[in-house]
């Protein structure tokens, strides 16, 4: 998968972690598309792990599995974001 491809994936992956995940979650473009990025690798991982796939693969696991991972990473994110001074 071409470098461009994995981008434009991130990105998307992002947008539908951050449409499925209820709140507000206050990104940019940038930062939607390296959570989608990341959610990529680590969903990547944890359908490895189950499966027989290798982490670049493109298949509907690793799309769900990415998806799910950026859901985690958002989850995590806004868990340790700071609101008003102080922890969430």
């Amino acid at each position: 998968m071409g470098i461009l491809l994995f981008i434009i994936f991130g990105f998307v992956v992002g947008l539908l972690a951050r449409a499925l995940l209820p709140g507000r979650q206050k990104m940019g473009l940038l930062a939607t598309t390296g959570l989608g990025v990341a959610g990529s690798f680590l969903g990547g991982f944890l359908v490895a792990l189950v499966t027989h796939n290798r982490v670049a693969d493109f298949n509907t696991a690793g799309m769900i599995g990415s998806i799910v991972g950026a859901i985690l990473l958002l989850v995590i994110g806004s868990r340790f974001s700071r609101r008003d001074g102080v922890l969430a």
